[in-house]
């Protein structure tokens, strides 16, 4: 008896020792890194090509004429400098800009005639998306090696939830060592991590970070690592904003962390408040991975306008096989496909269709999509876009002797996705796909 009722006790202290573990396991802090890629694109040429390493290099293009500037004259084989096409870039805009050309003043998004003028010395090769697409995927699959919470903000960027992750794979800090360091060996890429609580302070953590480096800031410290920044720093303030906010005084985060917050709601509106919260680092939003999402999508932003229904099929291809196989990946198929269409007005276009069946198959995804892009007259497109919506979850298989085998597209796209989990996304693809950069 007295035996039973030790083995009792043990038992009894055993479950209260577990119970104990999940309890300071629950209280302990969220542990958020925000994972951004270096000069992405610029980083992807000058790693393709050793000429371009330690080069000013503008990633874009512009227009000779009105024509596209040809890959024979302004290409990884020979890239030109700029200054021979100053006058001549009428409407190309800069997709990436490495280190070396930063101290010139260019950055993305500038239009290539402006950074052709500050850059005149710069090396300027055109974008190859579908090279960027497979890196991308590379990187992905790295980050999802330490945790299912990966929320991709775009090709190069994404946060991370480690908070349960700590238990097999050490500190968040030496998570992020890790990641960083098998992306430069595996991808021959640099990385910047940024480590904090709440998205916001990771986010700009990883910015300071930058270029290939890391900066965490402990549990507690978010508000004391903001209060010195500028205002500027938090989402939604802009130069506009932040005038009007150096008129009343705010020209730091300390500076508006230390305002009453129902004064400034009183002054500002909803986003008095919410300055406030970011200042102070309350920020509680989770995240978001791809099989909690409401959607799931991949877009680009060409260089210059694409107008040709030829043109635009092969990048909606494209974009239809990655969105289907991040669905395989979490689980997921779709109701529902939408593709979106940006003019070079910037009127944007969306346009829905839904499927009897939920779908996970990029080729389906694609037909339908270009069913739509069929009924849009041929304008001017800057950006294209296919997302899944009405996202349902795969069931699991009933297992059996005869179980029924699977159709001949999904042992496709299973051998497919094992390609691509092994040798990269974009290894093996479609023959319009790979050529897409060569159209129009």
């Amino acid at each position: 008896m007295r035996s039973q009722a030790r083995r009792a006790e043990g038992t009894a202290a055993g479950a209260a020792t577990s119970s104990e573990r999940e309890s300071a396991r629950s209280q302990e802090p969220r542990a958020i890194i925000h994972l951004d890629m270096d000069a992405f694109y610029a980083s992807v040429e000058q790693r393709d090509d050793p000429a371009l390493r330690g080069r000013p290099v503008i990633v874009g293009g512009g227009t000779l004429g009105g024509s596209h500037l040809p890959r024979d004259e302004l290409g990884r084989a020979k890239p030109v400098l700029a200054r021979a096409l100053i006058g001549h870039a009428r409407r190309g805009v800069v997709l990436a800009a490495s280190y070396e050309v930063r101290p010139f003043g260019v950055r993305s998004a500038m239009p290539m005639a402006r950074a052709l003028v500050l850059a005149p010395g710069a090396i300027v090769v055109p974008p190859r998306h579908d090279v960027y697409a497979e890196v991308s995927a590379r990187v992905f699959d790295i980050l999802a090696s330490v945790t299912p919470l990966v929320e991709p903000l775009s090709l190069d960027e994404a946060f991370l939830d480690v908070t349960e992750s700590r238990q097999l794979f050490g500190a968040p800090a030496e998570i992020a060592a890790r990641l960083r360091a098998r992306i430069a060996g595996e991808v021959g890429l640099p990385a910047s991590a940024g480590i904090a609580e709440v998205k916001l302070v990771a986010k700009i953590a990883s910015d300071m970070a930058k270029p290939n480096g890391q900066v965490e800031v402990p549990p507690g410290g978010g508000a004391a690592f903001l209060a010195p920044l500028p205002v500027s720093r938090l989402w939604g303030v802009g130069p506009k904003s932040a005038r009007a906010l150096a008129q009343m005084g705010i020209e730091t985060c300390g500076d508006a962390a230390g305002r009453d917050p129902d004064g400034l709601a009183r002054r500002l509106g909803p986003s008095g408040r919410a300055l406030w919260e970011q200042a102070n680092a309350i920020d509680p939003r989770p995240v978001i991975p791809d099989r909690d999402a409401k959607s799931i999508g991949a877009e680009e932003t060409f260089d210059e306008d694409l107008s040709s229904r030829e043109a635009l099929a092969p990048r909606i291809h494209g974009q239809a096989l990655r969105v289907a196989r991040r669905l395989r990946r979490a689980g997921l198929r779709t109701r529902t496909v939408q593709l979106k269409l940006k003019r070079a007005d910037f009127t944007l276009v969306t346009r829905r269709a839904t499927f009897d069946e939920p779908t996970d198959d990029g080729q389906v995804l694609y037909r339908q999509a270009a069913a739509l892009l069929a009924r849009e007259p041929e304008r001017p497109t800057r950006l294209t876009g296919v997302s899944a919506q009405n996202l349902v979850a795969v069931e699991a298989p009933q297992l059996g002797l005869f179980a029924p085998p699977p159709t001949a597209n999904q042992a496709l796209n299973r051998a497919l996705d094992a390609i691509a989990d092994r040798f990269g996304a974009g290894t093996v693809t479609t023959a319009d796909v790979a050529r897409g950069d060569d159209r129009e």
